[in-house]
């Protein structure tokens, strides 16, 4: 297979939705289909020790959620498949908006009940934003839920996005038999087993007046089907692919991730209409994928991923070029030039080594604190950069210190690494050395942050919360003491030596503002901040 062919192939895609909706299950079950797992564990089946293979910390399988990006390969029907499995907890929003800037897709779940919720409009903005093709997967249609068109009208008044059902559901709402095939006019009946959806399921197919679809379908249903088909292709939206590429039609499923209803049918149609990697902005223009200079950027930091090695990934989406096992790049940031060294793919925490990579393939390699998230390397000869990653104001602020002090050497390395991989931000005091002020943008970044000090670097800590709720930063060099109006602000250092000012509330920050007109103030750092002043 020649380079191209091997780019062309590539389908990098994110899943995104709000919490519960069932992102988590769909991965497991895309696995499944694809081959990469045989037996797929519910998210929530504790009694069996079986959990989503795509969360690895152990406070996911406690609490059934994924609060970490998750990175997931495997080939299916010729394509080679990059899924990244995204938080979908709102205190990780940042997290998922970084694996956003890594895909050229996005699968938005949404539940059959609930409809476009909260989260889910949040992540679709960035989507759009960064003008992402979005496919429509609405799960759980084994339960009582809104009508499709319902939903149809919903994604178009919350989100500002038209429609295409790929498919329609078949039967009662709340007993769903099966999916009608639009493109192909094929009915496709699920037979329920005892697997619980552990299994792929057997389907009876045919057309919409075959006989062994008549045998288990009611007349009354089948016209309720023919209904809703000469309903949607008189005043729905017909699929237009160019459309889904610029972000203004959405192609939309039906399915059960659960059960495994309609995922078979779903996988299939989205690897033939996902894109394959695109071209890439950097400040010096764009960035094609067949470009033979290698480029790449870090979307991603994770340590402790082997709890017994202490080890650190810096997780990469290859742009241009083609990767090599041991290759010497250019780190952008620091000038430096570093090798890429036992490079790994993964399939949760199961990893295997890689020799060669191409656009749109994400790998992880070992990294001893040079990389930091958003970072660009690249060939020496062809130097590029990558824009900026968008940076999350914290909301919530609290001070962290050991409970021993003989402790304290393990305390500084986890609240180091921490900070390196964007889970919290930290901000020191002078001449404060025993505790830091950490940063947050809710309230569950904490307690993973515990959690995980505890567990992965044996250190219990104390959290005492702050009573603010803002923070700013300067764009000019402006010393603390030439301001009017920070007494009842707490001025501190982040990470870049930057000084930043924590305010109780807006009010206070708009009071800072008014009282010194000629200093510009900021919510993220001015090294990421092009606009978006205050």
């Amino acid at each position: 297979m020649t380079d191209l062919e091997e780019i062309k192939r590539r389908r990098t895609f994110a899943i995104i939705s709000h919490p519960d909706a069932g992102k988590t299950t769909l991965t497991e079950k895309l696995l499944l289909y694809g081959g990469a797992i045989h037996l797929a564990g519910s998210v929530k089946a504790r009694k069996t020790s079986r959990y989503a293979v795509s969360d690895w910390m152990e406070i996911e399988k406690q609490r059934g959620i994924s609060v970490t990006s998750s990175v997931l390969q495997f080939d299916y029907n010729g394509c080679r498949i990059n899924i990244l499995d995204t938080p979908g907890h709102a205190d990780f929003s940042e997290d998922t908006y970084r694996t956003l800037m890594a895909v050229d897709s996005a699968v938005m779940v949404i539940d059959v009940a609930k409809g476009v919720e909260a989260q889910t409009k949040k992540l679709f903005k960035v989507c759009s934003d960064r003008g992402i093709p979005i496919f429509t997967f609405v799960n759980k249609i084994d339960h009582f839920g809104k009508n499709p068109f319902d939903l149809m009208a919903d994604i178009e008044e919350v989100l500002g996005i038209r429609s295409c059902p790929m498919n329609w559901p078949i039967g009662i709402n709340g007993s769903y038999t099966g999916i009608y095939d639009r493109e192909n006019e094929m009915c496709h009946i699920f037979i329920k087993d005892n697997a619980h959806g552990t299994k792929k399921l057997n389907v009876i197919s045919g057309k919409i007046d075959d006989e062994n679809i008549k045998a288990n379908i009611s007349e009354e249903i089948l016209q309720s089907l023919k209904d809703d088909l000469e309903l949607l292709d008189e005043a729905g939206d017909p699929f237009d692919l160019e459309k889904v590429k610029n972000g203004t039609l959405t192609p939309m499923f039906f399915g059960s991730a659960m059960t495994n209803f309609g995922v078979q049918p779903f996988l299939e149609k989205f690897l033939e209409l996902a894109p394959s990697p695109q071209e890439r902005t950097v400040s010096e223009g764009k960035v094609l994928p067949t470009s033979p200079e290698f480029s790449a950027f870090v979307f991603k930091i994770q340590a402790n991923m082997d709890p017994k090695h202490h080890d650190r990934i810096a997780f990469i989406r290859i742009c241009s070029g083609i990767f090599e096992k041991g290759v010497s790049v250019l780190h952008r940031q620091s000038g430096k030039m570093i090798r890429l060294s036992q490079p790994q793919q993964f399939l949760a925490t199961e990893r295997t080594t890689v020799e060669k990579a191409y656009p749109g393939d994400i790998i992880g390699i070992f990294d001893t604190g040079e990389l930091g998230v958003g970072d660009t390397i690249c060939e020496k000869k062809h130097p590029v950069t990558f824009i900026d990653f968008p940076v999350f104001p914290p909301e919530l602020f609290a001070r962290i210190s050991p409970s021993s002090s003989m402790k304290r050497k393990q305390f500084l390395r986890g609240i180091s690494q921490l900070a390196q991989e964007g889970a919290i931000q930290v901000y020191t005091q002078p001449y404060v050395m025993e505790s830091f002020i950490i940063g947050a943008v809710g309230q569950l970044q904490f307690e993973v942050m515990k959690y995980r000090l505890e567990n992965e670097y044996s250190v219990t800590v104390n959290i005492e919360p702050l009573p603010y709720t803002v923070a700013r930063w300067t764009l000019q060099d402006v010393k603390p003491e030439e301001l009017t109006g920070i007494d009842n602000a707490m001025v501190v250092r982040d990470r870049k030596e930057k000084t930043v000012y924590l305010l109780p509330n807006e009010w206070q920050a708009g009071w800072l503002v008014q009282r010194n007109p000629e200093v510009t103030f900021l919510d993220t750092p001015p090294r990421l901040v092009t606009e978006n002043t205050k």
